[in-house]
């Protein structure tokens, strides 16, 4: 349910995104021309543009403080879903930050300031949309876990294979572990030195491997004869990653 969370809040993002691009598009090749008026208060004119100003400095002060505040506890707890909401405060933020300049743009008789202050906005909103509607893909279809804003590998597979591969008695292993929701699931293939492993043993090592970090849940060891990394491990993915960053 996490994942599937997930991806509608990255979706919903993303359609921000697209909506903001479309619109400010449509304004920009119909050329509109907006005007700004002016009202009277204490007997004095006062452009209609500050007050807009103000009542959208004050709309944008939210979304700043709460997102910033969701970012930390996101990490902390893996949260995608607290993540992605994090980022469409940051689009509220930057949309509001757009229209601002926009209005200040048109003040200065540039009327196609406001539609390319929003499209660029509009761009940054589309990237993390899209960017994580990609990774709530992956994380459906079980890809190995990733951190949280989706830039490498989990630094939990690293540490997991460290602790099973300094064990004596493991000559090889190979991890095959996806994400549920906060929690890392899978099985662990290890090939003992010795023809036989006992049973204490691979409880022990799966009871060390859960007291790595409170992600780690429901992991499973099966000892085999040899291991032989697929193309979808993530020993074969960082082996390609080398390969690609050594041939640039």
């Amino acid at each position: 349910m996490t994942s599937i969370a997930y991806l509608i809040s990255a979706v919903a993002l993303g359609g921000v995104g697209i909506f903001l691009m479309v619109d400010s598009s449509i304004a920009l090749i119909k050329r509109e021309h907006p005007t700004i008026g002016s009202f009277e208060l204490f007997g004095m004119t006062i452009w209609f543009g500050w007050a807009m100003i103000a009542a959208l400095v004050y709309s944008v002060v939210p979304p700043v403080i709460f997102g910033r505040l969701k970012v930390e506890p996101a990490r902390t707890l893996h949260d995608k879903t607290l993540w992605a909401d994090a980022l469409m405060n940051k689009a509220d933020w930057m949309t509001g930050a757009a229209a601002v300049v926009g209005i200040l743009g048109i003040g200065m008789g540039w009327w196609w300031a406001d539609a390319a202050a929003a499209i660029v906005i509009a761009l940054d909103v589309l990237h993390d949309g899209f960017k994580h509607t990609g990774a709530a893909i992956r994380d459906l279809c079980d890809e190995m876990p990733r951190t949280i804003d989706d830039n490498e590998f989990s630094p939990l597979i690293e540490e997991a294979e460290g602790h099973i591969r300094r064990l004596p008695w493991v000559r090889d292993s190979r991890l095959r572990l996806r994400e549920e929701g906060r929690f890392l699931t899978g099985t662990i293939y290890v090939v003992p030195r010795e023809a036989t492993v006992s049973p204490e043993r691979i409880e022990a090592l799966e009871a060390e491997l859960l007291d790595l970090h409170w992600r780690m849940h429901d992991v499973s060891i099966v000892p085999c004869t040899g291991v032989k990394p697929p193309d979808g491990s993530f020993q074969a993915l960082r082996l390609r990653a080398d390969a690609v960053q050594g041939s640039g």
